[in-house]
């Protein structure tokens, strides 16, 4: 695991996605690797269409068609390379020093699990290249990456800025014991204040979760405030994260079998849709 894996795909959210790596690969001192997948667009005109051809146009229609394709592949091709060239010119500006460009056939999240082995963190855009910048939902493949892969995941939503703080939203669960012990492993947030926030009643179990978690990113040097919020989780986290003026939010992932659910109709799919600053989801 040591790369850094920044998603390109030319969306107006490549340039954020391309400085958030940058950023990341600084803070842990690994090679950034910008990708670009060529995915197979659901328009193509490769379908049998030959039964709904005549006969005396049927075999020029289809060599049209077949042309056509090859046409908007080799478009396609161009355009992702030169998203890339201008994505690296931008990386080397912001401070980069190892990158490689990698431009991949397939479906994106299948290029991803095929890089898994030397993939240290994915950094990825809220929304891709079919979504406006204030639209409130999540990019087809957010979902996808987090219930297949196992590398944590840095989605930015908008215009990055390096964080001078960070929030863990905090439930006593293995997935956010898990989250806390990466974190704690990693350099990329290391120097940063961490507030840890567990929402709900306050009981001697709950405090005592919280105060093992607390211990754990203290012996790795990072300073802690922790604090049990009574409330909604949602509207809880969100005020707090406000009135402390928190810059990125960890969470952690639950495991396959919960995963859809997690994301569905959740209160962590209504944070990552509604956030206002990016979000690191840890497995």
């Amino acid at each position: 695991m040591t790369n850094i894996i920044a998603c390109i795909d030319g969306s107006s959210l490549s340039e954020h996605v391309t400085t958030a790596s940058v950023w990341a690969a600084k803070q842990m001192g690994s090679p950034l690797i910008l990708l670009h997948s060529l995915e197979k667009e659901a328009n193509r005109s490769d379908e049998d269409l030959s039964g709904s051809i005549g006969l005396g146009s049927r075999e020029h229609l289809l060599d049209e068609l077949v042309a056509l394709d090859e046409k908007r592949a080799k478009l396609a091709l161009e355009h992702g390379k030169l998203v890339l060239e201008n994505a690296k010119d931008f990386a080397q500006n912001a401070g980069a020093k190892q990158i490689a460009l990698l431009q991949r056939h397939g479906d994106l999240v299948d290029n991803l699990l095929h890089l898994e082995d030397e993939t240290r963190l994915i950094v990825v855009g809220r929304l891709g290249s079919n979504h406006t910048m204030d639209a409130h939902t999540i990019g087809s493949h957010i979902e996808r990456v987090a219930r297949t892969s196992h590398r944590p995941i840095l989605i930015n939503v908008g215009k990055f800025t390096p964080p001078r703080n960070f929030m863990i939203a905090y439930d006593g669960r293995e997935a956010a014991d898990n989250a806390i012990s990466r974190i704690a492993q990693s350099p990329l947030l290391i120097g940063l204040p961490c507030h840890l926030v567990m929402v709900g009643e306050e009981t001697p179990e709950r405090r005592q979760k919280l105060d093992e978690a607390q211990q754990i990113l203290e012996e790795e040097g990072f300073e802690v405030i922790a604090s049990i919020k009574p409330g909604k989780i949602y509207p809880t986290l969100t005020l707090y994260k406000e009135e402390n003026q928190i810059e990125l939010m960890a969470m952690g992932a639950y495991g396959h079998s919960r995963l859809r659910q997690f994301f569905v109709g959740s209160n962590t799919s209504k944070m990552i849709i509604e956030s206002d600053i990016p979000l690191l989801i840890l497995r």
